[in-house]
């Protein structure tokens, strides 16, 4: 749900992640605009979250997956996961994701895309961050195998 969510946390806990450095303001309006979300709790903790945009018929991304430090590895992530996938029923489902979880992914049946594009219109520094981090080819990158390629 996406009421008496602490968006403070949510906003703590993508920052610690790298994900997101939208103040809790704006992602309370990001959740809130997004087709579905994910909230992972201890008690009264919010420890998890991850949202999903979709045409709720058969087209859904999957983004901001992220969990408190101190609770990785407890499958919290995973819980997560399911439960967007759960809402997404129907969907084809893609992501992007740090290149350290590909393997997380495929686990849930997820596979990688050779044609996977990214327009980002983000400060430089994000896309130098993402650049280091392993998200993006080198510029005019080719895999060599496609015969429609610009050389």
């Amino acid at each position: 749900s996406k009421d008496n969510v602490n968006w403070e946390r949510v906003s703590l806990i993508l920052q610690n992640a790298g994900l997101s450095h939208e103040a809790a303001e704006r992602q309370k309006l990001i959740f809130e605009h997004s087709y579905a979300v994910a909230f992972a709790y201890d008690g009264d903790l919010l420890i998890g979250c991850g949202r999903a945009l979709s045409d709720g018929i058969c087209q859904a991304a999957i983004y901001n997956i992220a969990v408190d430090p101190l609770y990785h590895g407890k499958q919290i992530g995973r819980a997560v996961i399911e439960a967007l996938i759960s809402q997404l029923q129907g969907c084809t489902i893609i992501l992007y994701t740090h290149p350290q979880t590909i393997a997380l992914y495929e686990k849930f049946g997820f596979r990688r895309q050779k044609t996977g594009m990214v327009l980002l219109q983000k400060e430089q520094n994000e896309v130098e961050w993402m650049e280091k981090e392993g998200f993006l080819l080198p510029k005019a990158y080719r895999f060599g195998d496609n015969t429609y390629e610009i050389k």
